[in-house]
């Protein structure tokens, strides 16, 4: 018998906690909770979702002792064993503000890649760093799973902070979600497959995807891939169009690179100049997510509220929260289960620096992440990860240096711009964007 544990959701206002609720009812058996609390600093957004999260809770995990939601942290982080975290400084306001601001320079507008990903990284350093403290003087012993984009500058960020501290992880779902496609393609239930991996967050590809028998599946993933096209399967994506192309996209990436099996979200970075066409002032996917989930959640959260029961909306459990929930487990009873995680590199990719956050398998243990040696990489890859990898750090550097040389450099850098007085201009932009956010840079 499992031991029950008592978790705080930060951000509990998110659109994603209705999925995460479902998952951890679905994964009750394997992660036992005594006590859920949501916490964020929007009162009213998560008010709406945590009451639609009660009458979910009551009606399928009636063994659940307490829930609660609050804007006081001290209420929200005194107790707890395990916190997750997945928060969005600025809001989807500001999400906007970083996807349209590119464009209008002619490069890609995205929340985690290229400027909006600069911009919307040097937003949550703040209030990351403050978290992690908050929590810290309230439960020093507790696991805290970090999911906040752009995960690579944040992990960055936390890691420097943070570097004691081994009850920290930086993780994200994006790995697992494409793994969920190929598992579809093949027949199998995404866990029965074991992958290897390499890169930075959002930056890396998968060079072998073996079964649990240890046969080698990459081949014929790859053949799948060419031959049948490739698209989404979590049920968050499947449906959206720019997800579709997306996946399509990662095709082609395979055709003109096909050693590994990329992420999805290299594409900003190998095709920026054919991704920055497609994309439109009006209908960013921040745009498209006011429009969409946003609105779809909040829909589903009054009727719930209204009916006093969640039994006629179909909401089910997905990939995003359930990957978290096992990822605790695995940390909490010490499982020893592997999952591609963050950590800092330390000679796990033998040439390239080890002060690098990389993105690799690891089992995770009570002692937390112990990382699966990845080796050398070839030139090319090298190559991309540390060009990115200098960006990813001198954005760091900028935010606590207060250094807009730095941020320039770290712009001009990145391989959806490039062009230096386009990356001048896009940083003053955001510069006017971000006052009250961002440190002031001199």
């Amino acid at each position: 018998m499992r031991s029950k544990q008592n978790l705080v959701i930060v951000g509990g206002g998110s659109t994603y906690t209705l999925g995460i609720i479902m998952s951890l009812v679905a994964e009750k058996a394997n992660f036992p909770l005594r006590k859920i609390v949501f916490y964020d600093n929007d009162k009213q957004r998560q008010e709406k979702i945590a009451k639609a999260s009660e009458i979910i809770l009551k009606e399928n995990y009636p063994e659940l002792e307490t829930f609660t939601y609050t804007t006081n942290k001290q209420e929200a982080f005194t107790d707890i064993d395990v916190a997750f975290i997945q928060i969005r400084t600025g809001g989807l306001r500001m999400r906007e503000q970083d996807e349209e601001i590119p464009v209008r320079h002619g490069v890609v507008g995205q929340e985690t890649c290229g400027a909006g990903g600069m911009a919307y990284g040097m937003r949550s350093i703040t209030d990351m760093v403050a978290l992690i403290q908050d929590i810290r003087s309230y439960s020093k012993d507790a696991w805290i799973l970090n999911y906040t984009n752009p995960a690579a500058i944040v992990a960055d960020a936390l890691n420097r902070e943070f570097k004691a501290d081994e009850r920290i992880l930086n993780i994200c779902d994006m790995p697992i979600a494409i793994m969920h496609s190929y598992a579809s393609m093949l027949h199998k239930d995404v866990w029965e497959l074991v992958p290897e991996y390499f890169g930075l967050n959002h930056f890396g590809w998968f060079t072998r995807i073996y079964d649990k028998e240890g046969n080698d599946l990459t081949d014929t993933i790859k053949n799948k891939i060419l031959e049948e096209g490739f698209i989404p399967k979590d049920k968050e994506i499947a449906h959206d169009e720019s997800w579709k192309q997306t996946f399509k996209q990662a095709r082609q990436m395979l055709i003109d690179f096909p050693e590994y099996l990329p992420n999805t979200y290299l594409q900003y970075y190998l095709y920026p100049d054919d991704l920055a066409k497609k994309e439109e002032i009006g209908n960013t996917r921040a745009r498209q997510v006011i429009n969409g989930r946003e609105k779809r959640v909040h829909e589903q959260c009054d009727q719930i509220i209204n009916a006093k029961t969640a039994a006629m909306i179909d909401i089910e459990s997905d990939i995003h929260g359930v990957y978290m929930i096992r990822a605790a487990a695995s940390l909490v009873y010490h499982l020893q289960e592997t999952y591609i995680v963050i950590v800092e590199n330390n000679g796990i990719i033998s040439n390239i620096p080890n002060d690098a956050m990389v993105e690799v398998p690891a089992s995770l243990t009570k002692h937390g992440p112990k990382p699966y040696v990845v080796g050398e990489i070839p030139r090319f890859y090298k190559g991309l990860i540390e060009n990115q990898l200098a960006y990813e750090k001198l954005v760091v550097d900028a935010f606590y240096e207060n250094s807009y040389t730095k941020a320039l450099q770290a712009l001009t850098l990145n391989r959806t711009i490039v062009h230096a007085p386009t990356a001048k201009a896009i940083l003053n932009d955001l510069i006017k964007a971000n006052q009250g956010y961002w440190p002031a840079l001199k």
